[in-house]
């Protein structure tokens, strides 16, 4: 079990959603440290919260993390994970998005910067595309990109250090599978346990590198345990297309109109903002996956 230094604290923002859910999870086993969850649960839940007198829920925004975080110097890392997190919905919620990842994050990098907190930032792979042109394709690509070129002058000017962590189409448990926040995995195994057809926005053959949560997690972990202030993907090596994905499923598929900000694929890009993007691949494979969620529902 890891215990680094005396700082005995972690917080993870957004840790009642998606990924926080399971990365606290495994900072619970693999070290000693206490954690604290800052998310003000637009998207995150009440029934994802781990029973574990080491973990700490806060309600509240990013914004105000000044005010709701009380004792900054007994924390060693901040994971933010606690940003609007979806491109068409970016579109329809776009003072939600601003208010998230532009001055909820600001606070959250000046907060790491005073009370020199390491960060690990999960970035996203909708940024990356089209020789980076892909940025400009939604609020939520742009709002991504432009935190990277902010933390890259707290590096340039104050010696800022922190991890970066591309995630690619997260998937698996406690992903959320109903609403405007769903993912494509969960949404398509709501829908088959509805034995309804599965909603495929068209042309279908868009292509995505959809990662395990397990896998996406690890590498989160790791880069926080090496410490080397890089910048890591983490991606499956094989790329599947939407449809492809729906008739995994082997039930009927609906087609919905087309939506803007839709990337024809997820791209894997070596370089950004002059910094290497050191390459990891996940192990689990999504065929498994969904024919074990498919044998366990039948």
């Amino acid at each position: 079990m890891l215990m680094l230094k005396r700082k005995k604290k972690i917080l993870v923002t957004g840790g009642a959603g998606f990924v926080g859910t399971n990365l606290i999870k495994l900072f619970i086993k693999k070290t000693k440290f206490n954690i604290v969850s800052l998310d003000n649960y637009s998207s995150g839940s009440k029934k994802n919260h781990i029973k574990n007198k080491r973990i700490k829920y806060i309600s509240g925004h990013t914004k105000d993390i000044v005010n709701l975080v009380k004792d900054p110097k007994n924390f060693h890392s901040v994971f933010h994970f606690g940003e609007f997190a979806r491109i068409y919905q970016s579109f329809l919620k776009m003072d939600q998005c601003i208010d998230s990842n532009f001055i909820g994050s600001n606070e959250v990098f000046n907060f790491c910067l005073k009370n020199k907190i390491k960060l690990i930032y999960s970035a996203t792979s909708a940024s990356l595309g089209n020789k980076g042109n892909d940025k400009n394709l939604s609020p939520y690509a742009f709002s991504k990109a432009a935190n990277l070129e902010h933390l890259e002058d707290f590096k340039k000017k104050f010696r800022f250090k922190y991890e970066i962590i591309y995630f690619y189409n997260v998937y698996g448990p406690n992903q959320i599978s109903t609403g405007s926040m769903s993912t494509v995995i969960g949404i398509f195994e709501n829908y088959y346990l509805k034995k309804k057809p599965l909603p495929v926005v068209k042309p279908g053959t868009q292509s995505r590198r959809f990662t395990h949560i397990d896998d996406t997690v690890n590498i989160c972990f790791l880069a926080w345990k090496k410490n080397l202030c890089r910048h890591y993907s983490i991606a499956n090596k094989r790329s599947y297309s939407i449809i492809e994905v729906a008739k995994m499923f082997k039930s009927k598929i609906r087609f919905l109109s087309k939506r803007p900000g839709e990337r024809f694929a997820s791209a894997l890009t070596k370089m950004n903002l002059s910094n290497k993007i050191y390459k990891n691949f996940g192990k689990i494979n999504l065929k498994d996956y969904i024919n074990d969620f498919i044998e366990k529902n039948n």
